[in-house]
């Protein structure tokens, strides 16, 4: 099963599980999900070939969305969920797929739909990350600073680079990302419809969810409801998380 952290006490309240997005981990998310364990128990969890779960031969949707359902099972049947970006899509096909694990769902900033970007040149970027040596964050970010010029994406990638092994290490599955990119960035072929109260977060400086895909998100949610959250780009829980937090509280409470 995956790697799950959790944050709070059981109360009245379902349990709210968060999915993190590509490159991520459930500790990226640690803070607002010790700040939202205040009236509830908050889980997150590794996605497979992320963290510290299971690294396996597929990164498909079905399968993600597999993974979570059995979090939720083995912790009494059904919650309210947050999926970000890949950690959306996933949930998004869970709902669709197993909807009876689900009582509210929130996905941040992506939408049911492929898109045309891909993720692997800054797969290979990691991968050709000379490591020998390498005990130090600072170091690693100067060396990773020669093929990835953002100092936030290097940041944020950083966080799943094991720097205490011995030689320092991933702690993600890079070749089979680096295979699944083209899954992960699509969306799968899965039909029916989600019908509990859904709520869509994405940023304003975003292009991950636009106009144009709204009549597909009705037709898989129709009980949805849109937030923009302005000023942020695709990783709006980082940019601006007491804003991005109020607006998680104000749907579930």
């Amino acid at each position: 099963m995956l790697n799950v952290l959790s944050q709070g006490s059981p109360t009245g309240k379902p349990p709210l599980l968060i999915v993190h997005g590509l490159f991520g981990s459930a500790r990226n998310w640690g803070v607002i999900q010790k700040r939202l364990s205040d009236g509830r128990e908050v889980l997150a969890v590794d996605q497979r070939n992320h963290g510290d779960s299971p690294q396996l031969d597929s990164q498909s949707y079905f399968d993600m969305a597999g993974d979570i359902a059995q979090v939720i099972e083995a912790h009494g049947g059904k919650m309210d969920v947050l999926g970000h970006s890949m950690g959306g899509k996933a949930v998004m096909v869970l709902a669709l797929t197993r909807p009876e694990l689900i009582n509210r769902l929130i996905v941040a900033d992506i939408a049911p739909v492929g898109y045309a970007h891909s993720q692997n040149s800054l797969v290979r970027a990691m991968k050709g990350l000379d490591l020998e040596g390498l005990t130090l964050r600072s170091e690693a970010n100067r060396r990773l600073s020669e093929t990835v010029a953002s100092e936030p994406v290097r940041a944020f990638l950083l966080q799943s680079l094991d720097l205490k092994s011995e030689p320092a290490q991933w702690k993600l599955n890079l070749d089979v990302l680096e295979r699944e990119m083209d899954k992960i960035v699509g969306f799968p072929d899965v039909t029916g419809s989600f019908n509990g109260e859904t709520l869509f977060v994405y940023g304003g400086a975003s292009d991950y969810v636009r106009p144009e895909f709204q009549p597909r998100i009705d037709a898989l949610f129709p009980q949805n409801s849109m937030v923009r959250l302005e000023g942020v780009g695709h990783w709006l829980h980082a940019e601006k998380p007491r804003e991005f937090e109020d607006i998680i509280r104000e749907f579930l409470d």
